[in-house]
């Protein structure tokens, strides 16, 4: 019997056993096989070892279907392509074997013949999707469970992610933006550019900088907001929120030397208030948002403060958030 599996055609002694072309790779003291599985063939094959499922051996997270229905949408319906090798260690059960000249791995097709070291999300997704593909796979030969748990530790913190601010830095370059991630990152680009911006210079638009605002912190800052410049193209969104920034400023330059707006907590915290802000501002000036209009809404909650709390702000920015609409609250006058 013959079947099509992957580089060229693998020849089967009986129905349960599979020939793959393969190649042989050492590298830091290791020897993997490297090849392409079909999908259908991985779902089949494959195994994953949670910590829940077995507490004593276990080291995998539980799946989440829901992440694994995202990779088959992206496979089925956007035509997508992940070329990411899963990784593998053959159990027993799959009696691996080495055969023609080492050019060939053959191994039994039966359920727990691979445990998953790396990639369980994407062979879940695939068993989920309806299209077959052919999928780049790594499989390690005779690993203890020790051996095993120290692999999948090491290619779960050796690796890093790329930062999640770098993704949304360059997400219009692939035309995968969301409408409003365009306009919070048009909105951020203005502060990071514009001579009059409050916030120039304190800006880091791909990594983490310390004492600068990140994409991510800007757009979970202002997400929220964005439903009250409904109607508002970015330049306007911005004019807004800078005199709301210079008002800011004028107030904590009466009580420190520090910029202060460019700490995460403290930029999240003023940002959370700006919804009552703005309601202020409507009410007694019938929105004209001028720094000095906005100065007058919020110099009460600076009467008295001591500055360390925006010095010092600590790690919550809904607790400083809290804390400064009741000094809006208790500080407002008629």
């Amino acid at each position: 019997m013959t079947q099509e599996i992957a580089q060229g055609t693998a020849d089967l002694e009986n129905e349960d056993r599979l020939r793959l072309s393969v190649s042989l790779v050492t590298q830091g003291g290791h020897q993997f096989y490297t090849l392409t599985i079909v999908s259908n063939v991985l779902a089949r094959t494959c195994k994953v070892t949670t910590r829940k499922e077995d507490p004593k051996k276990g080291f995998q997270r539980e799946l989440d279907r829901k992440r694994a229905e995202e990779i088959a949408r992206y496979i089925d319906q956007e035509n997508g392509t992940i070329p990411n090798s899963i990784v593998l260690s053959a159990q027993p059960e799959a009696n691996l074997k080495i055969v023609g000249r080492g050019k060939t791995l053959e191994f039994t097709d039966t359920p727990g013949a691979f445990l998953i070291l790396d990639g369980q999300h994407r062979v879940y997704g695939f068993s989920l999707a309806k299209t077959l593909l052919r999928v780049p796979v790594v499989i390690y030969n005779g690993l203890s469970r020790k051996e095993e748990t120290r692999l999948f530790i090491d290619i779960n913190t050796k690796q890093r992610p790329v930062p999640s601010q770098l993704l949304l830095d360059i997400k219009h370059l692939a035309d995968i933006e969301s409408e409003s991630e365009e306009t919070l990152r048009t909105i951020f680009d203005l502060f990071d550019n514009k001579k009059r911006s409050v916030l120039r210079g304190y800006m880091s638009p791909a990594e983490a900088s310390k004492n600068k605002l990140t994409r991510v912190t800007f757009n979970q800052a202002l997400k929220a907001n964005l439903v009250l410049f409904s109607g508002r193209d970015p330049d306007e969104v911005y004019d807004i929120l800078n005199a709301y920034f210079v008002a800011i400023r004028s107030e904590i330059e009466k009580k420190s030397d520090e910029f202060l707006l460019n700490k995460p907590v403290v930029f999240r915290a003023f940002m959370g208030i700006f919804k009552n802000v703005a309601q202020r501002m409507v009410d007694r000036f019938g929105g004209e948002y001028t720094p000095s209009n906005f100065q007058h809404i919020i110099s009460p909650i600076f009467q008295n403060m001591r500055i360390n709390k925006l010095e010092k702000p600590g790690t919550s920015w809904s607790k400083l958030q809290d804390y400064l609409e009741k000094r809006l609250v208790s500080k407002l006058t008629l």
